[in-house]
């Protein structure tokens, strides 16, 4: 490997994408793409030194590269921890961006797209699954982020990887801020848990019960309360304090997940002034209303 390669001095940015069959990885590379990366797919794991060889030499113009590598790569996929060592060995530093999703979501969309699993070419779906996150433990345990996109349309995806990369010079672990309604189910991913249902709701008001909590009006209504401005207040001073530490713990993403019942007002007001106070620390931060769109149908 070429001692002068650029990669060698950091100034060369690989993120390889991996994870589940039918979690995203599609969506994933587009938002790279979008973001001028070289990207990719499907790339047999020994290669990703040559790829980073390549890419880091003088005059190539490259400076980001986005390589997709996963079980599609059939008996090469074995290859993914000597090539992760020798990529180490030959200083080019990598990030390794994985993606997954619950069994129930990824079988929906394989009936979705009437795709085959790689692994399950022609026997049952779960089975595939079942394998896929078998072979795929150990690497899982090397991403510098896991992204669980059971609930994510692809225009979450691709702007939680937009947050992620285009961070420039921002601060501490990616921040994922997930609004949702308790009656529907705690986040599976959260690190930490935030009830704001001891807030007045809007729901019990005739005029603001139809408005999502992305409203003007709404969040008015919302921040008018001197509890809802002080818990924001503890929160963010909470924050300030609590990030630097998963900082300095070597964390690289951090899911807070704040509910109230319907995950459609009170939720979603606070993780938007949440999310604007950890812009203004120049952190990076995504926010998911998990449950505004499903309280919206129900209501129709």
């Amino acid at each position: 490997m070429g001692a002068g390669a650029r990669g060698a001095d950091g100034s060369l940015r690989l993120v390889i994408v991996t994870g589940l069959s039918g979690a995203g990885k599609t969506q994933a590379v587009r938002a790279f793409e979008d973001l001028d990366f070289f990207c990719v797919d499907n790339l047999p794991p020994s290669l990703l030194p040559r790829i980073a060889e390549l890419c880091a030499a003088p005059g190539t113009g490259i400076a980001r590269v986005a390589v997709v590598v996963d079980v599609r790569g059939r008996a090469f996929f074995d290859d993914a921890l000597s090539a992760l060592a020798e990529l180490e060995r030959a200083g080019y530093p990598y990030q390794v961006l994985f993606l997954e999703a619950s069994d129930e979501a990824l079988l929906a969309r394989f009936k979705e797209t009437r795709r085959p699993h790689p692994l399950a070419p022609e026997g049952r779906l779960v089975e595939g699954i079942r394998l896929e996150r078998r072979r795929l433990e150990p690497l899982r345990g090397r991403a510098t982020w896991i992204l669980d996109t059971s609930e994510f349309r692809p225009r979450d995806l691709r702007a939680h990887v937009r947050e992620l990369f285009e961070a420039g010079d921002r601060q501490g672990p990616f921040v994922s801020i997930v609004t949702f309604g308790f009656k529907h189910g705690l986040p599976r991913d959260a690190d930490l848990v935030f009830d704001v249902r001891f807030l007045p709701n809007p729901h019990y008001v005739p005029s603001l019960r139809p408005l999502g909590g992305e409203d003007a009006r709404v969040e008015e209504y919302v921040l008018k309360w001197p509890a809802a401005r002080e818990f924001i207040d503890h929160l963010e001073r909470f924050l300030d304090f609590l990030l630097p530490l998963y900082e300095a713990e070597g964390r690289a993403q951090v899911t807070i997940a704040i509910g109230c019942t319907g995950g459609r007002h009170r939720s979603v007001v606070i993780g938007n002034a949440l999310a604007e106070h950890l812009r203004r620390s120049r952190r990076a931060v995504a926010v998911e209303h998990r449950d505004s769109d499903r309280e919206a149908a129900l209501e129709a």
